[in-house]
């Protein structure tokens, strides 16, 4: 929403929502970032990655793993899986391209996918 909207909204000038904007993000308590819609740049397919691996490499294994181009999102777990991976693809084949290579990574023990079938909620908070 441009700033001249929530100021008319709010009953303030443009210039106050600037200034207040622009003080946000100085003090830190605003960050602004960009998120791509991978649907949208042609990967018509996400799915998460559960991941069991070594622990004794756990870093490394991570590592290799984030270097893979699918790989949007990397975390580290406690439970039943070490890593999560968030990943996206052009379709079944390239999903299927990606796991091969996944499994081929020395330390990878064995891992579950799910693939997404419909984003119910996403925010960015």
């Amino acid at each position: 929403m441009p700033f001249s909207e929530i100021a008319r909204r709010l009953e303030v000038s443009p210039g106050m929502i600037r200034q207040r904007f622009q003080r946000l993000v100085r003090e830190k308590a605003l960050q602004v970032t960009v998120v791509t819609n991978r649907l949208a740049l042609g990967d018509s397919m996400m799915a998460l990655v559960g991941i069991k691996a070594d622990s004794s490499r756990l870093d490394e294994i991570a590592e290799e793993i984030a270097r893979q181009d699918e790989v949007i999102y990397l975390v580290a777990l406690a439970g039943s899986y070490n890593l999560l991976a968030e990943v996206g693809c052009h379709d079944h084949q390239h999903v299927l391209g990606f796991l091969t290579r996944l499994g081929s990574i020395s330390g990878v023990r064995d891992f579950e996918t799910f693939v997404h079938l419909k984003i119910i909620k996403e925010i960015y908070s």
